[in-house]
């Protein structure tokens, strides 16, 4: 039962940025309320992200823990888990060069519901993300 409650769900967005300038956008964590609204302040020792560290990512009335899993710079991946109360949410992120800029992608693995709720945020700030400065 477990399992069809859990769902998957990946989202990509193209855009004339830089794949270099999409890529850190993605693993600064200063810079993610820049291109995702949604969040307000990430509390995050380093300046990029690195396998086995964790922080604190605040949104609109909600702050959940989170651990980044990996970080592969060669294929430009990294995936993290975030943790609200009892929810998990992974996501596993990506950024590709593109002829005319970028496509950054994101899966999202989580409850169906949180998948649906979440899915057009996260299309959004994959827009702005690759969108130029």
């Amino acid at each position: 039962m477990t399992r069809l409650w859990m769902g998957k769900l990946r989202l990509t967005a193209r855009g004339p940025a830089d794949v270099g300038e999409v890529w850190a956008r993605y693993t600064q964590p200063r810079r993610w309320a820049g291109w995702a609204p949604h969040l307000r302040e990430v509390q995050y020792p380093e300046g990029v992200i690195e396998p086995d560290t964790t922080g604190v990512v605040r949104g609109v009335g909600l702050a959940a823990r989170f651990r980044i899993d990996s970080l592969d710079e060669e294929a430009r991946t990294w995936a993290w888990t975030v943790r609200l109360g009892p929810l998990q949410v992974t996501f596993d992120h990506g950024v590709e060069e593109e002829p005319d800029g970028s496509c950054a992608w994101v899966v999202i693995h989580a409850p169906w519901p949180v998948v649906v709720v979440y899915a057009p945020i996260a299309r959004y700030a994959l827009g702005r993300l690759v969108a130029a400065s």
